[in-house]
């Protein structure tokens, strides 16, 4: 998963920021004369101004990352006055870099990167705003805000806050119930903010305590070896939070090959075969926490705005917001169809 650097900036659910909700309504009741706030100019799906749109990301090497760029290229060919030009993304910090030099001299009009290394990638962001090129800063980000001019991203803590909450109400009112945790890589800051976001949620349910943790690597293989550890450690607990569905996928085979049915479990990140198992909720998955790939499509969206010189439906102001943090929304068995197309593979 992206490694972030926390960021408390707006809040929107991922729909808010699609193509549909970009489009605002004329609602004043102020007289002709007086401009109305919410008259000004914001993007919509009629075409407009031609924009060419670089994008640069690491190698598609996790389920999470491909479906970065799907939804990335897939809102791009919504737009008949957008031209995408994607390069094929490398987690070679120099590589990136040139790639992103090209978009640059190729002079796009925008551009919406997600760095492999967003302390690494800092200075060719300045290059690109310095050029006059405005940067969508995707996710993992830059060390100065000079190097984008406008970052949209997961909640990391927001992820472990809600997980924490969602098993906190569900065992409320159990005495002395036991939590355990199967997180992600503990050398990146996206792990402590969720391990923090989770404890902290926590602390709301005194009757729940967390007995047990351990760090994954991203992976279905260490999901799975580092569960099987939990589980022969742990005879006993009531819920499971994985920070990843797709090392959930290894979790939920140890959790299988050691017949254990008797607590329940929420994942993290959105995957399909995560709303799959939930749906058919036939074993001990019930719901993950949102970290929702659709924050590409988001970002077409808002540099297409950007280079036609408009706003986000929807808000006052003439220009994109400078920061938008999409929130980490719960599915379960309840909402699950509603949010089954956005699942990745």
């Amino acid at each position: 998963m992206p490694e972030l650097t926390s960021r408390r900036g707006l809040l929107f659910g991922t729909a808010a920021i699609g193509a549909g909700a970009l489009i605002v309504g004329c609602t004043s009741n102020e007289s002709s004369d007086e401009p109305a706030a919410n008259d000004q100019p914001a993007a919509d799906d009629k075409p407009g101004k031609e924009v060419t749109i670089g994008f640069a990301g690491p190698q598609a090497d996790h389920g999470w990352l491909n479906a970065i760029n799907d939804n990335a290229k897939s809102r791009a060919k919504k737009y008949s006055d957008v031209t995408l030009e994607i390069t094929e993304g490398s987690n070679d910090t120099a590589a990136q870099i040139g790639q992103i030099e090209t978009l640059i001299n190729k002079k796009v009009d925008v551009l919406v990167v997600l760095p492999a290394d967003g302390k690494a990638l800092t200075q060719v962001g300045l290059k690109a705003m310095r050029a006059g090129i405005p940067v969508i800063n995707l996710d993992r980000i830059f060390n100065t805000p000079q190097a984008y001019r406008c970052w949209i991203g997961g909640d990391n803590y927001g992820m472990g806050l809600n997980a924490g909450h969602y098993i906190g109400e569900k065992l409320k009112d159990k005495a002395d119930a036991k939590v355990i945790e199967l997180a992600g890589l503990d050398n990146l800051e996206l792990t402590k903010q969720r391990t923090q976001g989770f404890d902290d949620a926590l602390k709301n349910y005194p009757n729940i305590k967390k007995v047990a943790r351990q760090a994954a690597e991203f992976t279905v293989e260490s999901g799975q070896a580092k569960m099987a550890q939990l589980l022969q450690a742990q005879s006993k607990f009531d819920a499971l939070w994985n920070h990843d569905d797709d090392q959930g996928v290894g979790a939920l085979r140890a959790i299988e090959q050691a017949g254990r049915d008797d607590f329940l479990m929420v994942g993290g990140a959105g995957a399909l075969s995560a709303f799959q198992a939930i749906k058919q909720d036939d074993g001990v998955l019930k719901a993950t926490v949102l970290y929702p790939p659709t924050m590409a499509a988001s970002a077409i969206d808002l540099a297409r705005a950007l280079g036609q010189g408009k706003g986000v439906g929807g808000m006052a102001e003439f220009e994109i917001p400078a920061s938008i943090t999409l929130y980490s929304a719960v599915v379960d068995k309840e909402n699950v169809d509603q949010y089954m197309s956005t699942g990745f593979k």
